[in-house]
């Protein structure tokens, strides 16, 4: 498994660090993009290093975090060939991979505390994609990324 890109703001930077010592505790590697510590910072540009890192293939995934996990979803999907999702509970996280092959993992951490976020990774990072009919809709996503 190629590591898994690490990306928050300040409002996300706790969340981070405990997925971060997680990725750790399991032994997956991991690349931080910061943010390092809580100080004021902007989610856009936090969001973009870790997909970029994705999409040139360094990384198999990101998970991004910061207050609601919505700005750091709305921000990664604006990279051309990045699939991320805000999850807050276990369906989702795991469905997302199986059937949308989501790349990146968005969490809020006004949303969900660091247990829940946890397992939310796990669920995602375990999930295989199921390819078949949700090949074709992914193949129809890839295309609007190939229309901006």
């Amino acid at each position: 498994m190629k590591p898994v890109a690490l990306g928050a703001d300040h409002a996300g930077f706790a969340l981070k660090e405990a997925l971060r010592q997680h990725l750790e505790e399991q032994g997956i590697p991991y690349r931080d993009f910061g943010s390092y510590d809580g100080s004021r910072c902007d989610y856009p540009d936090r969001a973009v290093p870790p997909c970029e890192a994705v999409v040139r293939g360094e990384c198999d995934f990101a998970v991004l975090c910061c207050g609601t996990g919505v700005g750091m979803s709305i921000c990664a999907n604006k990279v051309k060939g990045i699939r991320a999702c805000c999850c807050s509970d276990s369906f989702s996280a795991e469905y997302t991979r199986r059937h949308n092959d989501a790349n990146v993992l968005c969490m809020g951490a006004r949303v969900v505390g660091p247990g829940l976020a946890c397992q939310l990774l796990d669920l995602f990072l375990d999930a295989p994609f199921e390819g078949g009919r949700h090949q074709d809709r992914v193949e129809k996503i890839t295309a609007l990324d190939e229309r901006r």
